[in-house]
């Protein structure tokens, strides 16, 4: 999962720059090379004159729980990571999918054989030169034992032609593969010899544009300039990501000088900081969801009655604005408007005689529901306080229980919930967005939800090349989704952000990465 959460992830783009982005693979010619493109990192057109040197301080509001890249599942640890590392391809700013550590590929006739041509002359931090060894031991380690294994199970087989060359041999067509292997550094490629030695938790070791110096818990994590980083001249001398967990705390420090970037802004202050001197505001919509999950493996949340009656009587116009203010859009399906699967479906509204009818029928009465929450994420909380009032209308009691994350985490895993809330971050295919969490056998179906007619729909959808097809599958899916309250969704957030205007080069990505590699500081 990726709850940057974790988490994080082209509108099938599906032989990145070699079709128009969304396109469906052309039976006629699924065959053409993609083009090398200049990295995402490269400087602007027109680009201020950078100011070569000095450490960004950059705010986060929550200790990395690990610095692995492939088994953490922290987005504090993700905005450390994704610039210490990089993936084979990677989200460009309109969610296509562009070169990276992979120049460009290829895909056979049958669509089953991808092969993937590596840049060469590209070294990690530790000085070792970047193989196809790497690629395939980054991926074995991915799909044994790390968060993201789920994203690979199309693949079947890895062949090493060279050094430079490798090829992907899946077991099904997967129309949305780059998708899967690049979108967040939990697709990460390490070096083989730090995998076979298990030292990737305590140095992390990449090819980004910034090397891992040292962590602090509950303090900071510093990184430092990579000096033969493949994208180019990299203008910082380095980041010490600063762990500050109060967001007001962090704004203030913003304002004083005392940090010079901080990873979210309180909700309420979003209108105020806009067209300030002292302040640069960044913000645009995001591919994030936030949600209530109820677990259906413990009465009476198995009872589609009782889930739909809590959808019922849930106001989320009034939970948006409350969390985010102005800074989200409501919506009871995953999917943002903004996007070409958006699927314009909301059954619920707000109606508590509905919920009080519906639990009735189910024969409920006195029911009291075990709210998890996570602090380190302040937009849960505020949304369980409301979530409590709202159905405390309708005669249900909420109590909430507001963990560290890391015990969030554990609870989750081990179905030790009534209820959470928390958000799904960096979704980029539709298959990110339903399938590990709604399918049977989806790898975060923590709730335990099952239906044998959304697999099919989901296991269909994920195999069709055409995109028209492929989006009704997706629009039935998210309608079985909604109607049986599997997930009960609130809204789509803003990606906002805020630092110094001495900061110069940083841009707010819609899939949520933050990385700063073109940063330059002009002091």
């Amino acid at each position: 999962m990726r709850l940057r959460l974790l988490a994080l992830l082209s509108l099938t783009a599906l032989i990145a720059v070699a079709c128009d982005p969304g396109d469906p693979i052309d039976p006629e010619d699924p065959t053409a090379e993609v083009e090398e493109t200049p990295p995402v990192d490269e400087e602007p057109d027109d680009p201020a004159e950078p100011t070569a040197g000095g450490t960004l301080v950059a705010a986060i509001g929550g200790d990395p729980d690990q610095l692995d890249p492939h088994t953490t599942t922290s987005s504090f640890a993700f905005t450390v990571l994704e610039n210490i590392y990089d993936t084979l391809v990677q989200p460009a700013s309109d969610l296509t999918m562009e070169p990276a550590l992979a120049e460009s590929w290829e895909v056979s006739d049958d669509l089953l054989t991808w092969t993937f041509n590596l840049r060469q002359d590209v070294s990690f931090h530790d000085g070792t030169e970047f193989t196809a060894e790497d690629v395939v031991a980054s991926f074995e380690r991915i799909a044994e034992e790390g968060e993201n294994a789920f994203r690979l199970d199309a693949i079947e087989e890895y062949v090493i032609v060279d050094d430079h060359t490798v090829q992907f041999e899946l077991n099904r067509v997967a129309p949305n593969l780059l998708e899967q292997i690049g979108p967040f550094a939990g697709l990460a490629i390490a070096p083989a010899a730090a995998i076979e030695a298990g030292t990737l938790a305590d140095e992390p070791v990449g090819t980004g544009a910034f090397q891992f110096v040292s962590f602090t818990p509950g303090d900071s994590v510093e990184i430092e300039r990579n000096p033969d980083y493949w994208g180019g001249e990299v203008p910082l001398d380095g980041i010490r990501f600063q762990v500050i967990p109060d967001e007001g705390v962090k704004l203030t420090s913003l304002e004083t000088g005392e940090v010079d970037w901080i990873d979210s802004v309180p909700p309420e202050q979003v209108d105020g900081l806009a067209g300030r001197d002292d302040v640069v505001l960044g913000q645009v919509a995001g591919n994030d969801y936030w949600y209530m999950a109820l677990n259906n493996d413990r009465e009476p949340f198995d009872d589609e009655r009782v889930r739909r009656a809590i959808a019922f009587a849930l106001d989320i116009d009034v939970i948006t604005e409350a969390a985010k203010f102005d800074a989200a859009t409501p919506n009871e399906t995953a999917i943002p408007e903004t996007s070409f699967w958006y699927h314009d479906y909301a059954p619920f509204g707000h109606d508590p005689a509905q919920a009080e009818t519906l639990l009735e029928e189910a024969g409920v009465s006195d029911l009291t529901i075990d709210l998890m929450v996570s602090g380190e994420f302040p937009e849960t909380v505020t949304a369980a306080q409301i979530i409590e009032s709202q159905l405390g209308a309708v005669g249900i009691t909420v109590e909430i229980r507001d963990e560290d994350f890391s015990t969030w985490l554990a609870d989750q895993g081990e179905g030790e919930f009534d209820a959470f809330a928390l958000g799904w971050l960096g979704n980029i295919d539709p298959d990110d967005f339903y399938y590990a969490q709604h399918h049977s056998e989806g790898a975060f179906n923590f709730h335990g939800f099952s239906d044998a007619e959304l697999d099919t729909l989901l296991d269909d959808a994920r195999v069709e090349t055409d995109e028209d097809t492929r989006k009704e599958l997706y629009d039935a899916a998210a309608e079985r989704i909604v109607d049986q309250a599997s997930y009960i969704y609130f809204y789509n957030p803003d990606i906002v952000t805020a630092w110094a205007p001495d900061v110069q080069g940083y841009e707010v990505a819609p899939h949520g990465q933050r990385r700063f590699n073109n940063v330059s500081l002009d002091r």
